[in-house]
């Protein structure tokens, strides 16, 4: 087993000083911090998510997993901020909707923004509609949304008609995402983009910006 997949199997064991350990066992090898993002973290989270929808694991588990990826994160994210080279001055507000606590796509999506030199306004989960209006009216010029559960999901059509009546559609762009939402879906809201993992969310971001 190579470093990548150690960090991986220690994720979806919950290990979080195991996780912490091993990614920099990889950085000190040489190994990419994008490979050790979505080959060793982001890869074992997926398959945590996975056993999670088919009821093989439950909510438990899901959180110690969470607490190890964060644990890598932690160390990768001076690194990808250092590495990051034009700064984007925009900010961007993310948060998990209503009813929804979970916040693991949320806060990598976040770290990867901030990479690449946004300002990035994490709202929190369980995040009322208010907030993600506030925001907006307060500078955002984009909002993502993120859910895992299909019964919370649909609090984003909610945030989305907010925001149209409180704000023009010129000044705010909306983002959705999260294991239960599709591209059919967040076309169906009127969401102006959708982004099936962190790293498109960044090139979605851009694209919705016109930095592309």
């Amino acid at each position: 087993m190579n470093t990548l997949e150690a960090i991986a199997e220690n994720l979806k064991k919950g290990q979080a000083h195991k996780v912490r350990e091993l990614t920099q066992v990889a950085l000190d090898e040489g190994i990419s911090v994008g490979d050790v993002l979505d080959k060793g973290l982001t890869s074992g989270m997926m398959v945590v998510g996975n056993l999670f929808k088919e009821n093989e694991i439950f909510l438990p588990e899901v959180m110690l997993a969470a607490k190890a990826m964060d644990a890598g994160v932690k160390l990768l994210e001076p690194i990808l901020l250092k590495a990051s080279g034009h700064k984007v001055k925009v900010k961007i507000a993310l948060g998990t909707v209503a009813g929804d606590v979970h916040d693991i796509g949320k806060n990598l999506v976040g770290v990867l923004l901030r990479g690449v030199g946004f300002e990035v306004i994490d709202l929190g989960v369980n995040t009322p509609t208010e907030k993600f209006v506030d925001a907006a009216l307060k500078g955002a010029q984009i909002v993502g949304m993120s859910a895992l559960l299909t019964t919370t999901m649909q609090n984003m059509k909610t945030v989305i008609d907010a925001l149209q009546k409180a704000i023009s559609k010129e000044q705010v762009k909306t983002m959705v995402g999260g294991a239960a939402v599709t591209q059919q879906y967040a076309d169906s809201i009127g969401a102006d983009g959708y982004a099936p993992d962190a790293g498109s969310a960044v090139d979605k971001a851009k694209e919705l910006l016109g930095l592309t």
